[in-house]
């Protein structure tokens, strides 16, 4: 538990009093995952009661930590690690650990399992994060927030992005990972599916039944999702949104600190079980008024469902708002002269 608050203080960079609580984080081994899983021919996937594919459970996102989102440079376009770099990998995560573990103050490990996968990003090719359009620059510039780098004045609520607000992470980043708080349950229903996150305590209500899309005029943090199955995979289409949360941001691993949204950004998710414990998750996210090409993740969800998640109590005792205010203000009303 002293790990997981650490990992909140550091993690959300804004110096939070306290943190929320933070959910059980299961220890598991490294494993490989060089291509996408399956139970092979015979496995039969789950049904709900009304004949839907079943994708109920916990889904925590704690075994993408090590994972970056970003791919680092030297693996050019490969999407996977050689066996000499995914056992060297594997090392370097279980030494971290153990220094993490072993200091004076424990601190937040940086997840116990290791993929084979160079990066989350799997589009463009080289899985970088594509460039800003000077819409998109333009957009950046009139950003907010604690981690926008070189951002030093703070006068009030509307300096800080919607996650320093405890408002909401925004989409993508919100099925995302990070060091903490990373539950993500789905449950379902006839004709909806649920996706409940950790961070922040929301919950995305996704209609499968063909309910027509809202107006385009009504925007919302979330955007508004509608859902459809394609034989055992459930595609997300989600518009709408309100173009006031971060496409991205530091507290996903190897991502770039913050980008900006706007108002017609389309995102795309396919939610695919592939055994009983394994969902393939794809995400596309389209958004030509800010990037100038489209980027997507793929990345494999496990099921654990003796992973707890408790309430996300963020305003609780949060001072880092006003701590930001008044340090900001006092250090311009007592700057040194030149």
């Amino acid at each position: 538990m002293i790990k997981q608050i650490l990992a909140c203080g550091m993690s959300m960079g804004i110096g939070l009093m306290l943190c929320p609580a933070t959910a059980q984080v299961s220890q598991k081994a490294p494993q490989q995952t060089p291509q996408k899983t399956g139970a092979g021919k015979n496995w039969t996937p789950p049904k709900t009661p009304w004949g839907e594919p079943d994708l109920q459970g916990m889904w925590p996102l704690n075994h993408l930590i090590a994972t970056p989102f970003q791919r680092p440079e030297k693996f050019g376009n490969r999407r996977f690690m050689t066996e000499e770099e995914f056992a060297a990998a594997r090392k370097n995560a279980q030494n971290r650990n153990k220094r993490f573990e072993s200091g004076a103050i424990p601190q937040a490990d940086s997840g116990t399992e290791v993929l084979q996968l160079t990066s989350l990003m799997s589009d463009p090719p080289d899985g970088r994060f594509p460039a800003l359009t000077p819409k998109g620059k333009e957009l950046y510039n009139k950003m907010h927030g604690s981690y926008k780098p070189g951002q030093t004045v703070f006068d009030s609520p509307e300096d800080f992005d919607s996650w320093d607000r405890c408002i909401t992470r925004g989409m993508p980043v919100s099925m995302l990972p990070r060091n903490y708080n990373n539950g993500i349950r789905i449950m379902q229903s006839p004709g909806y599916v649920l996706i409940v996150l950790e961070m922040a305590h929301e919950v995305r209500i996704i209609p499968t039944n063909g309910r027509p899309p809202l107006d385009k005029s009504i925007k919302q943090w979330l955007g508004e999702s509608r859902g459809h199955w394609e034989g055992n995979t459930l595609v997300v289409e989600t518009t709408n949104f309100n173009g006031k949360t971060d496409m991205t941001n530091a507290g996903v691993p190897g991502s770039p600190p913050i980008n900006p949204t706007s108002e017609n950004m389309r995102i795309t998710e396919r939610f695919t079980r592939t055994d009983n414990d394994t969902i393939e998750f794809e995400m596309r996210v389209e958004d030509p008024e800010v990037v100038v090409k489209p980027w997507a993740v793929e990345f494999p969800l496990k099921l654990d469902n003796k992973y707890q998640m408790f309430e996300y109590a963020c305003h609780e005792g949060n001072t880092a708002i006003r701590g930001y205010i008044e340090t900001s203000r006092f250090e311009r009303a007592h700057k040194a002269p030149k």
